[in-house]
């Protein structure tokens, strides 16, 4: 559950986390009346990803002539793939210096792990790999959370001992803040320091986890335009998809095997187009809807499927298979690699159908970009897709 700048710093604000006076504006207009009371601002594009400054979506107006000009340039623009329907207008800051604050999960260590650095306004993966030394981490202890001489600690570690007296209360909160939302990620990049010595929360960032949903009820504000929308059809499905930027789609039944085939897919010179686990024990009906969601993907060239039969049952995957490819026209290239439970039933199934399946992962995954690379036959007329549920 991911949220815009403005709703994250709403719930800033309520956490005590100092942030500019600012306004939603959807029209020019809009942006005119928040310049005429708040004065110099700056206009935001509120879209879910960074470098929207590099992009163009965010600009510096003095007068609300210039909001209204500015404004109109940003509304409507696309920033990597996202479309520009309102923008944040905010008190402009004199800053003097950026810094980051921020707090996510280690996953190989199974904590969550607070991040201070002295130097802000990029990605902090930037600042790792060009400067690990500039950033200081704080494991809690999740039962307890930081103590002050941890935070205290920490701030002294990341070089703004001067700080000391504003910093360790904002980290304390944004600690509290991330416990309360189940947060997964929550940033403050840039933390600014401000002409006049205070600290203010320039941009921020905050993903809740979704299966604590149950817990927020009232958690209101999550965009749900700003959600990929291949991800938000996956999901009404209940399918466990992920979108990537390759254009291999991939489907298999439990996360380790989709995982390895990604892997194979790469090693074998291609990219996945996503994540999708169909899960143990799928019937034909979900392989169906799977194959579905795939070919909503304009960039997906070529589609692999590769079965472990546990209590997934081979046949009832390749019913699934061919009631897709029939339903759909589908003329994208398919490859199947199956075994397990009813497999030979399964690929009896497919061969009848005119799909010839696989024994070896390794071998499908090679051929399914080797056909992907030679794209549709030519009397195809282009690979069929699906309307996307999600398309007015």
């Amino acid at each position: 559950m991911r949220f815009l700048e403005y709703q994250v710093k709403e719930r800033f604000r309520t956490a005590g986390i100092p942030v500019p006076d600012g306004r939603l504006a959807r029209t020019p207009d809009e942006a005119a009346l928040a310049a005429g009371a708040l004065g110099p601002i700056a206009v935001k594009a509120q879209v879910p990803v960074g470098g929207r400054g590099k992009a163009g979506g965010i600009k510096l107006a003095r007068s609300p002539v210039d909001a209204k000009r500015v404004a109109q340039e940003i509304l409507g623009m696309t920033i990597k793939g996202f479309r520009v329907q309102e923008v944040w207008c905010e008190t402009a800051q004199e800053i003097t210096r950026e810094l980051y604050l921020g707090l996510t999960l280690d996953r190989d260590l199974r904590n969550v792990v607070l991040i201070l650095s002295a130097q802000g306004g990029i990605e902090i993966e930037e600042v790792a790999q060009a400067n690990p030394q500039a950033i200081a981490r704080l494991y809690p202890d999740p039962w307890r959370g930081p103590l002050p001489f941890e935070v205290r600690e920490l701030v002294f570690r990341a070089g703004l001992g001067p700080l000391q007296a504003q910093l360790a209360p904002l980290v304390i909160k944004l600690y509290t803040m991330a416990r309360n939302f189940d947060a997964t990620t929550i940033e403050i990049n840039p933390l600014a320091l401000t002409r006049d010595g205070g600290l203010v929360a320039a941009d921020g960032k905050l993903e809740v986890d979704e299966n604590a949903a149950f817990r927020h009820k009232d958690l209101h504000g999550a965009d749900e335009t700003a959600e990929d929308p291949l991800e938000a059809e996956a999901r009404r499905r209940r399918l466990t998809y992920v979108r990537l930027d390759g254009s291999i789609g991939v489907i298999g039944n439990g996360a380790g095997l989709v995982m390895n085939t990604l892997d194979l897919v790469q090693r074998e010179g291609g990219r996945a187009a996503n994540f999708l686990d169909i899960g143990g024990g799928a019937k034909a009906e979900v392989v169906h809807s799977a194959l579905e969601l795939l070919v909503m993907d304009p960039h997906v060239k070529g589609i692999l499927i590769n079965i472990f039969g546990g209590i997934t049952r081979g046949d009832e995957v390749a019913k699934g298979i061919i009631d897709a490819s029939r339903d759909l026209g589908l003329k994208l290239p398919l490859v199947v690699r199956m075994t397990g439970t009813r497999e030979e039933e399964g690929r009896q199934l497919l061969r009848e159908a005119g799909i010839t399946p696989e024994a070896s992962a390794t071998v499908a995954a090679r051929r399914v970009v080797e056909l992907a690379a030679a794209g549709p036959p030519a009397d195809a007329g282009g690979a069929a897709r699906a309307k996307p549920a999600f398309e007015a």
